[in-house]
């Protein structure tokens, strides 16, 4: 067999046996897999989550009444008319009149409905400087944006003829329109220049095309693979746009790293001397393990969000997963053929400025190429390893201390995009003039009769109540479906884009209000919805999941590592360093986007708040991504030591010959997280910036210092496990002696590979 013969037990290594043995087979497979999945998956069409299931609580028995009556909202619109300065007043002629040819000229586009005047809604200011218009867009409201244009080209010309008031319109379809054209390539751009950047970075690791293009071509075929499966899975379990762009985020930077772990350790082997079949057969059988054993991790991680009860993320965790599953597969089956394929024309397309050797044989005998930036940072780290640990360890808790401060919840419209859009500075006068009025609470009365003399007696009840218990200013507005026995009342909380008194005054509302007037109505369901509602039920949801989904995850994690591993000191040592990169990204996260501290950095702004749902979901992603780089420094450092080196040799040994494909990895993913931190909206940056930064954190501090430190300190103590758990199953690869026919195939750690 070449230079080396290598006995193989594993799947990992069996199926790379298999992959490098029928390659045509493999490559096939793969990409009928591939087809298939994408051609079956367009065949059955995405269901997507319904606005009923999207939450639990009052939200979502006030949208299951809604879908369940067929009652198409539609997308309303305000039209704000103030004066610029304190000389106009709502009673004044001029005012009347623009307020007069606004409701003129919107009912002449033919695109709105239902058109209101100030004068007979009383929607007039306490101040009497300002009054709303509000109308209704005709159509469905999912699409009301592509349609708002000639309804806000009327408001604008109205405008011109009234200089002395400001005349603007916000609403539903304004917001997305003006949304769309602001950032609408937003994303596009971000997951297109994602590819393209990842491609650039691992040019300029392997310094040839072909080596270069293999990770990202498995990748890219994952995700097409993992796409058309959400397809067919969605009719179980609805996915979303939101699951597609995290789906894409997770498949690019695991897709790459399975295909970078192993590629880097065929090319190390055949640069010892082993011909290209024994390369590849140690390949797959450690860093293919590897892979094995972090692709599973990550799965279980990215399913500790199927328990938040919360569809959004039941669809993000089940898309991720997915695609990780698919990866992994791809990189220790199609991979291995695709090599033995290419045999040393995997080196094709050198780029001579890069690329380390112009052949690969001038490193023939010289065994791993070793990190010198590493070593000299090992040789301190090992030197003094307490030092070290209290000096890493002190400055990642000083990092991770502000999130003992966190505060989440929704981001409301000013905080998602600062005040450089113009509709932003509307929505904050309007939200000033009539408190609440831009995103108003709404309670969906279901009757059996809704017009019985007892429920409108309620309704009235509940409106003047609203007022008169401090909850809302007014005007309250009640509209009746007669025929599905429904009533919406749309209520402004006092409190306006200030969640915390808005939500007092939610609160007022379900608690104080609600029981005595509608609640004493028998047959009668009144759940109260919108923004903040919607905002607190979700932060309610959210926190019941965080402990299950916490402990799922880590015990989950803890006994992978533990079977992998067999050694509860590596399993021990693997979550709480883990926990302690999650601690230092949410310390990040809050002294730049909550405190504000060297927000321009990263061109955000201190918005006061953590979007409600990233904690959470990057406690899940970066679990499961930074196991990753554990998984294979372990590997690495455990595979050294039971080659019969002396566990400080081990460690050494394993972090300065893994540096260099940690470091490309992780550069890839803080490049591609990087890129949403780019995106117009705070919470894309927040997730961005969380996401890149504990990543730099992961592989540098954590696996560069604190890893090697804590095993040094412990010694043999890092292989330690109790008597009364030898009888756990055994997932470790195991050692089988390997026959070296010539001596530039010998390798200069010893004779056995473990596999």
């Amino acid at each position: 067999m070449g230079n080396g013969d290598t006995r193989v037990r594993g799947l990992a290594a069996r199926a790379g046996g298999w992959s490098a043995r029928h390659r045509w087979a493999a490559v096939g497979i793969w990409v009928l897999f591939v087809v298939l999945a994408m051609g079956l998956g367009s065949a059955a069409g995405r269901v997507d989550v319904k606005d009923s299931d999207q939450l639990k609580g009052e939200t979502h028995t006030a949208a299951k009444i809604v879908e369940d009556a067929g009652i198409e909202e539609p997308a309303s619109e305000t039209v704000l008319i103030q004066a610029k300065d304190g000389g106009l007043k709502a009673t004044d002629a001029e005012f009347r009149s623009a307020v007069t040819a606004v409701v003129k000229a919107v009912e002449g586009t033919g695109k709105v409905t239902d058109v209101t005047s100030p004068y007979d809604t009383r929607t007039i200011s306490k101040d009497g400087r300002s009054a709303l218009v509000q109308f209704d867009i005709r159509g469905e409201s999912d699409t009301a944006g592509e349609r708002v244009e000639p309804v806000l080209k009327a408001v604008e010309d109205v405008q011109k003829d009234h200089e002395s008031l400001r005349i603007e319109e916000i609403g539903g379809a304004s917001m997305m329109k003006t949304f769309d054209d602001a950032f609408g390539d937003d994303f596009q751009k971000a997951e297109y220049s994602a590819v393209p950047v990842a491609l650039g970075i691992l040019l300029i690791a392997f310094g040839a095309l072909v080596a270069a293009l293999l990770p990202v071509l498995l990748a890219v075929t994952a995700i097409m693979a993992t796409m058309g499966l959400m397809g067919i899975v969605s009719h179980v379990m609805p996915m979303s746009d939101t699951a597609n762009s995290v789906m894409l985020l997770v498949g690019l930077a695991v897709g790459v790293d399975y295909c970078l772990f192993y590629l880097r350790r065929e090319r190390e082997e055949r640069e010892a001397g082993r011909d290209a079949q024994t390369a590849l057969r140690v390949a797959a059988a450690t860093s293919g393990r590897a892979i094995i054993v972090s692709g599973v991790t990550v799965c279980v991680a990215m399913a500790g969000m199927l328990f938040t009860g919360l569809a959004e993320f039941e669809a993000m965790g089940l898309a991720s997963l997915m695609v990780v599953a698919v990866a992994m597969v791809g990189s220790v089956t199609v991979l291995p053929a695709l090599l033995s394929l290419l045999g040393e024309r995997v080196e094709k397309g050198k780029i001579p400025f890069l690329h380390p050797q112009s052949k690969l044989r001038r490193n023939r005998g010289r065994g791993n190429r070793e990190s010198r930036f590493w070593t000299a940072v090992l040789k301190g780290v090992l030197a003094r390893p307490v030092i070290s640990v209290a000096v890493a360890a002190g400055a990642l808790l000083a990092i991770a201390a502000p999130a003992l401060g966190m505060k989440t919840q929704n981001l409301t419209l000013d905080q998602e995009f600062g005040d450089s859009l113009p509709i932003v500075q509307t929505y904050n006068r309007l939200n000033e003039a009539f408190p609440g009025g831009s995103d108003p609470a709404e309670v969906v009365v279901k009757a059996d009769d809704i017009n019985a003399p007892e429920v409108k007696s309620a309704l009235a009840d509940f409106r003047e109540r609203a007022i008169s218990s401090g909850a809302s200013r007014g005007p309250v507005e009640i509209k009746l479906h007669d025929e599905q026995n429904i009533a919406f009342v749309y209520v402004p909380l006092v409190g306006g884009s200030d969640l915390d008194k808005a939500g007092a005054s939610l609160d007022k509302l379900r608690d104080e209000v609600r029981p005595v007037t509608l609640g004493k109505v028998d047959g009668v369901e009144a759940p109260v919805t919108g923004q903040v509602a919607g905002s607190k039920d979700f932060n309610d949801q959210l926190a019941g999941a965080v402990i299950p989904v916490f402990a799922f995850v880590v015990v989950f994690a803890f006994g992978l590592m533990l079977l992998s591993f067999r050694s509860l000191t590596i399993a021990v040592t693997s979550i709480v360093l883990n926990l302690l990169s999650v601690g230092a990204a949410y310390g990040i996260l809050v002294a730049v986007f909550q405190h504000g501290w060297g927000a321009s950095l990263v061109g955000a702004e201190g918005v006061g708040a953590i979007i409600t749902w990233l904690p959470l979901f990057l406690f899940v992603i970066l679990f499961g991504l930074s196991m990753d780089y554990h998984v294979f420094v372990v590997s690495r450092i455990r595979e050294a030591r039971l080659r019969g080196r002396t566990t400080k040799d081990a460690i050494q040994h394993g972090v300065v010959t893994t540096a260099g494909v940690v470091t490309s990895a992780a550069v890839i993913m803080v490049a591609v997280f990087a890129i949403f931190g780019t995106l117009s909206m705070q919470s894309m940056k927040q997730m961005g910036v969380g996401l890149a930064a504990a990543v730099l954190i992961d592989a540098t501090i954590i696996r560069g210092v604190l890893l090697p430190a804590v095993m040094a300190l412990l010694g043999e103590r890092n292989w330690y496990l109790p008597k009364w758990l030898n009888r756990l199953p055994d997932l470790t690869h195991d050692e089988a002696p390997e026959a070296v026919t010539r001596k530039s195939a010998r390798d200069d750690e010893g004779e056995r590979v473990p596999v």
